[in-house]
């Protein structure tokens, strides 16, 4: 009977490439500076916009749902709103604090393997670089794949960006592994054909994750920093 182990292995042994989403692998993008409040700050500029909308902006703490909502009042208030959301992602990782246990090794193990490295996320490109920067492994990225501009439609759990990170890496889908910590990760890699590692960075996500169809869940991200370095690519 294969070990947990031994299946991250056999996932990571034929990749040669890996996509690391951003809030959670990486970062936990509002540590700092917390998401309910980001989504009351959308929340006000988009009632101002588009009063219709005031009512359901400001029924939910997360600042994606509220920057998805902005796109019913049309382009003018969605670049606003959007604008506003980078705005805040990059205040909120200046104080976000070091990365996540383990991600740092992992970028390292991704890149030292032979293996292209992406970051995919549904947070800005602006966001991810200033983090990524910040903390000396930008470097270690071959490419960002952020947030869709003006498109949130296309944010995971959408393939777009998945299939996107695949073409401007030069790898098929099926030779690429996501590294995700949501349930909607792990739906759009299974849409894109790539294949997805969890991320369980809380013991309630490891059921989730593993019934979203995850091909393996870890607890720690220095688990598949261990994986990479047994398992450089075969070219």
């Amino acid at each position: 009977m294969p070990t947990q182990a031994d299946t991250l292995s056999a996932v990571l042994a034929a990749s040669k490439a890996i996509l690391f989403d951003f809030d959670g692998p990486i970062c936990d993008v509002f540590r700092g500076l917390p998401a309910p409040g980001v989504a009351e700050e959308l929340a006000d500029l988009l009632s101002t916009l588009a009063p219709a909308l005031a009512f359901a902006a400001r029924s939910t703490d997360d600042p994606m749902e509220v920057h998805r909502l902005s796109q019913e009042a049309g382009s003018t208030v969605l670049a606003a709103v959007e604008s506003a959301l980078t705005a805040a992602e990059i205040r909120a990782v200046k104080v976000a604090g070091d990365p996540a246990a383990g991600s740092v090794q992992a970028l390292y193990a991704a890149c030292d393997s032979g293996r292209h490295v992406a970051i995919v996320s549904n947070n800005s490109t602006e966001c991810v670089r200033e983090y990524l920067n910040q903390h000396g492994v930008l470097g270690l990225v071959d490419e960002i794949i952020g947030r869709p501009v003006l498109r949130p439609d296309l944010m995971k759990p959408s393939p777009y960006p998945l299939v996107a990170a695949a073409s401007a890496l030069v790898v098929l889908p099926s030779q690429a592994v996501l590294i995700g910590d949501s349930v909607t990760d792990i739906e759009a890699a299974r849409a894109a054909g790539v294949q997805c590692v969890g991320y369980a960075n809380k013991p309630r996500k490891i059921r989730a994750l593993a019934e979203a169809g995850a091909d393996v869940v870890v607890v720690q991200m220095q688990e598949i920093a261990d994986a990479l370095v047994a398992y450089p690519t075969r070219g």
